[in-house]
């Protein structure tokens, strides 16, 4: 059976459920009456509303709120917002040399930066990609949720950067060379196998492998050619099971969609030869993927004839859009950003960069999500950044999904590898209360909003449910000690057990091998670059972008 080995290079943005009004602008004032949408929830201005007055802006009283909120974008009741980094009152004029913020640029998390005479310093975290994001919601001290990206300081909090930036060592007596550095490919390959071939690694590559889609379009219910995996999820799911557990869902979820996207994923349900019982793994990743399937694009609809538990699968597009709106989630396809030429956005007929709002049962959303899951399905960014709409009408919609399940997300681990055991907790891990159940799988999926206050929020809770219920269908065990929810667990950090370096960065070291003492070579870190370790070939490219002079032969 032919197998490629493919990968995704960049942090999930994946959204919930949003409307068709406008999205807030933090520069606009609006009148009574007027709605905008806003993280994905949709309010109304009660009275005029002063330019700035954001819908998370901080009141001692809900009154005090220029906006009502009319209606929440996953059904369900949001978390408080909480309350922003302080920023330093004005002080005497900073002295150091420091980068000016610049709109569009790419940041990685500990780079320091200067707007309005005021110092900032971009969080370490799964928020480090926001802080290049656009300018309106992420300019520090003035976009609407600059806060969650970046964190005010003063000039005595500079040093140490959690992530320096190292100067490279100057030659102490440079030697011209006019005509470059030369090495060979294999040079190039053997150096990408070696820095690679981390164990922890191995098992990542193993478990984001992919079929041909020549393979994947010949699945049928009952073929007897069907792959491995999917007959066993045949003999645990069959059609009129798929009927009853998703009864409300969009015609596009069919059932073999369904067994296509899990063909196109080897390791999910797939055979363990190490005494690990590929079966019970099979039936809990089921449960859990279903449960989160259920909060994500469920109906939360009380009063339907079927229980909220089996109302999964509804939405697959984003509430409020379809296939002919313009300006959505298209920030990052400027080509003057990294994300914008690394994953260069499609456009309609008159130029306009086409939208990429959440679409398929995970919602996928933006670009740099696009790009890479198309190059994971078909081996080029340009098929689904030309076709995002393929994400909601084909096989696609569900594999999007099954692609998030058993991709990492460093210092993530991926959801499968929670589920069969390979990963385990570290005492950092264990120390943040990140330890194996089902509330972890929360805490990957979407731990920023609905994990680590005092008590468990609401979709936190419905989670948990629907998890429950579909275990006891699917006759899967839950432990006693089995943790189901997330409260009171920290974000994962880079101390944690799946903080797996899965990106190409410049290597800046001096070395007395080469003539100008460059390194002409790239290092693995754990911040997000464009070029992922988990695709074999970019390690070429990082070196080939960062050292333009280097001469590569066959």
């Amino acid at each position: 059976m032919k197998l490629k080995l493919l990968t995704i290079s960049t942090l999930f943005a994946l959204s919930a459920s949003a409307f068709s009004a406008e999205i807030y602008d933090h520069t606009s004032t609006y009148q009574a009456g007027e709605q905008v949408t806003f993280n994905g929830h949709l309010y109304e201005a009660k009275w005029w509303v002063a330019a700035g007055d954001a819908p998370n802006k901080k009141v001692d009283h809900e009154w005090e709120s220029p906006w009502k909120l009319i209606a929440e974008g996953d059904g369900v009741t949001p978390p408080p917002t909480p309350e922003p980094d302080p920023t330093p009152e004005p002080g005497p004029d900073i002295s150091g040399d420091y980068e000016p913020y610049v709109a569009g640029k790419a940041y990685k998390a500990g780079d320091v930066v200067i707007n309005d005479n005021q110092l900032y310093r971009c969080k370490e975290g799964p928020t480090a990609p926001w802080c290049s994001g656009a300018a309106w919601a992420y300019e520090p001290g003035k976009g609407t949720a600059w806060f969650d990206a970046w964190k005010a300081i003063s000039e005595d909090e500079v040093e140490p950067n959690p992530n320096p930036t190292p100067e490279p060592t100057p030659d102490p007596d440079p030697t011209p060379n006019p005509d470059g550095y030369t090495v060979t490919q294999a040079q190039l390959d053997a150096k990408e196998a070696e820095l690679t071939s981390d164990p922890l690694l191995e098992q990542v590559k193993q478990s984001i492998r992919t079929r041909d889609n020549a393979i994947v379009e010949a699945i049928m219910p009952g073929a007897s050619n069907n792959p491995e995996n999917v007959k066993r999820v045949e003999h645990l799911i069959d059609a009129h099971t798929w009927e009853y557990l998703f009864p409300k869902r969009a015609p596009e979820y069919t059932y073999r969609h369904f067994l296509q996207a899990v063909g196109k994923f080897p390791a999910f349900c797939g055979e363990y030869n190490d005494g690990r019982d590929s079966d019970a793994i099979c039936r809990k990743s089921l449960a859990t993927i279903f449960a989160h399937f259920a909060q994500e694009t469920g109906g939360h609809t009380a009063h339907w004839d079927v229980p909220e538990w089996r109302q999964a699968l509804v939405h697959v597009r984003e509430m409020g859009w379809d296939e002919t709106m313009r300006g959505g989630y298209n920030g990052e396809c400027n080509p003057d950003i990294w994300q914008g030429k690394r994953w260069p956005c499609g456009t309609f007929e008159n130029g306009e960069f086409k939208s990429y709002f959440g679409r398929g049962a995970k919602q996928l959303s933006y670009n740099y999500n696009y790009g890479p899951f198309s190059e994971a399905m078909f081996g080029t960014v340009r098929t689904l950044l030309d076709k995002p709409e393929m994400v909601a009408d084909t096989w696609l919609n569900l594999a999007s999904a099954l692609f998030f399940f058993v991709y990492p997300q460093p210092p993530k681990p991926s959801m499968l590898h929670v589920i069969d055991g390979t990963w385990q907790p570290n005492e950092q891990d264990k120390k943040d209360g990140l330890v194996p159940g089902f509330g972890v799988t929360t805490q990957i999926i979407n731990g920023g909003v609905e994990c680590g206050g005092a008590t468990e929020i609401q979709q936190s809770l419905n989670r948990i449910d629907y998890y429950e219920n579909f275990t006891q269908f699917l006759h899967v065990p839950i432990a006693p000690d089995e943790v189901l929810g997330c409260k009171n667990m920290k974000q994962f950090s880079e101390a944690g057990a799946g903080a797996t370096l899965t990106y190409w960065e410049q290597d800046w070291s001096w070395s007395s091998e080469t003539p100008d003492g460059k390194s002409y070579a790239c290092k693995l870190v754990g911040y997000q670059t464009p070029y992922s370790a988990l695709k074999q070939g970019d390690y070429t490219l990082c070196v080939k972008e960062h050292f333009p002079d280097i001469n590569i032969v066959d």
